[in-house]
């Protein structure tokens, strides 16, 4: 779908003043994607001959986060209401051919592409100059009540802190969308006034000017009034979150993906997910994470930005963050995998060991109280409990490489740079400096001495009264 005959302007200038930030609320995070993504990525998806962010507060960061093809940012420099932002933006709009405008807030995230086209259409139908998306929402406070004719037309927008006794009691509120034919609104924009209470060219006056020249307003009521629920402050953007995340669980669940409690998992908006995986209560499964089917994700796990293939079973409490993780891989349980780590067909990662920017060949197995970092491991190698990869020597990261069917015993440290050769064996509790051939038994630790008699003779010393430990002898007794 392009090049349909309409343009989309976004309103992204404000200063966001109730969420209480720095930033643009369009820049926070909701659901693993930035505020203002959703609503950009349904505008794309209209296919309009332009798609138009106005920008203003933090504009770097709103640009820096949310630019992508197809994308123009227009910067209103001065905020003086939602109508100046489109004055800012006229000369843009000036350029395009489409015969419909279309206005959008940024902070609308669970707007869908089809309602834009609905609106669209429903305009033309119409044949008005604008057309306004409404809602009956559960409480209209804090929003613009849609006053409308006899005849069903709008005859207005009024804002709430205007609103007579009667009007405040109308259900039927402005979601602050509008469709404009681009002509009309061109003609009309520069007799906006900032001659009332907030001091701002407003754009919904637009639609009492309309009438006053006697054009044709109407309202194209939403049916789903949650679809335009603005995000003003933290509390509704975790609502909307809630929203957003029942929302990618049931539709998960309905293309053969198991949750079991939907209501504590955490699964952001682009996660895929292969069918018949099941999905325990507590997980986080985040960012850019793809899983593959027949995997289980047992409780508390969290993966995130990472590759999961068929048939891998992820134990409690594991964390994977930036990996690569074949099919019928186990991992866990409180194993951590991060930075890059890629781990292959049918490996082993057990409880407590930690992978970080290593490669685990097919079939190797570590199963216990491990650190795997900066190191790359063949095929079928045995890594023993309480081995480490000493990597760092205190200036620089250094390599260590693991040959096919390696034997590494318990408790080993391989000090970096080092090189285990094929099939080799390592002693446990060795402590390997030194490269080691292939095939050889190489062990690392000092010589065992047993003392013989050593407890008793200990036990006797220790026995003896202190006072005669301690004083001094004279003629071979203790003196007095």
């Amino acid at each position: 779908m392009a090049n349909q005959d309409f343009s989309i302007v976004i309103l992204a200038a404000g200063k966001s003043t109730r969420f209480k930030s720095e930033r643009s609320k369009l820049v926070h995070t909701l659901a693993g994607r930035p505020l203002g993504d959703y609503v950009v990525s349904a505008a794309l998806a209209a296919g309009p001959e332009s798609v138009l962010m106005v920008v203003g507060h933090n504009a770097a960061s709103v640009r820096e986060t949310l630019a992508r093809p197809g994308l123009t940012f227009v910067e209103q420099k001065e905020q003086r209401g939602t109508g100046h932002a489109l004055m800012v933006a006229r000369p843009q709009l000036e350029k395009c051919k489409g015969s419909a405008v279309v206005v959008i807030v940024g902070d609308v995230p669970l707007l869908r592409t089809a309602t834009l086209l609905e609106l669209v259409a429903a305009h033309r139908k119409a044949r008005a100059s604008a057309s306004v998306l409404t809602m009956r929402p559960d409480s209209p406070s804090g929003y613009g009540r849609i006053v409308r004719t006899r005849g069903g037309a709008v005859r207005a927008i009024v804002e709430e802190k205007l609103c007579s006794s009667a009007q405040r009691r109308i259900g039927e509120v402005s979601s602050g969308i509008l469709c404009f034919s681009r002509i009309e609104l061109l003609k009309h924009l520069d007799k906006l006034s900032d001659k009332n209470a907030q001091k701002e060219y407003l754009l919904t006056d637009l639609v009492s000017i309309l009438n006053r020249h006697h054009k044709k307003v109407v309202a194209f009521p939403i049916a789903d009034a949650r679809e335009v629920l603005g995000v003003n402050d933290r509390v509704e953007l975790a609502q909307v979150e809630r929203i957003l995340r029942m929302q990618k669980a049931e539709a998960l669940m309905r293309g053969g993906v198991t949750i079991v409690d939907p209501q504590s998992t955490y699964i952001d908006s682009i996660v895929e997910v292969g069918t018949d995986t099941v999905i325990e209560p507590g997980v986080s499964l985040l960012g850019n994470t793809r899983i593959g089917g027949y995997c289980t994700i047992r409780v508390h796990s969290t993966i995130a930005d990472s590759v999961l293939g068929d048939r891998v079973l992820v134990r409690p409490n594991t964390f994977v963050t930036g990996c690569v993780i074949g099919s019928d891989v186990i991992l866990g349980p409180f194993a951590h995998l991060r930075d890059g780590a890629v781990i292959a067909d049918g490996a082993r990662i057990g409880n407590f060991v930690e992978v970080k920017k290593s490669r685990v060949g097919r079939g190797t197995r570590a199963w216990h109280l491990t650190y795997l970092g900066d190191a790359t491991l063949g095929e079928q190698v045995n890594i023993g409990a309480g081995t480490v990869t000493c990597n760092y020597d205190g200036e620089k990261k250094n390599q260590t490489e693991i040959e096919d069917g390696v034997f590494i015993g318990s408790g080993t440290m391989l000090v970096a740079p080092v090189k285990i050769g094929k099939g080799s064996y390592v002693a446990a509790g060795s402590a390997i400096t030194a490269d080691v051939p292939a095939e050889s038994l190489a062990v690392g630790r000092a010589r065992q001495v047993n003392k013989e008699g050593w407890v008793r003779r200990h036990k006797e010393q220790s026995t003896q009264p202190r006072q005669e430990q301690s004083l001094p002898k004279k003629n071979g007794k203790p003196a007095r």
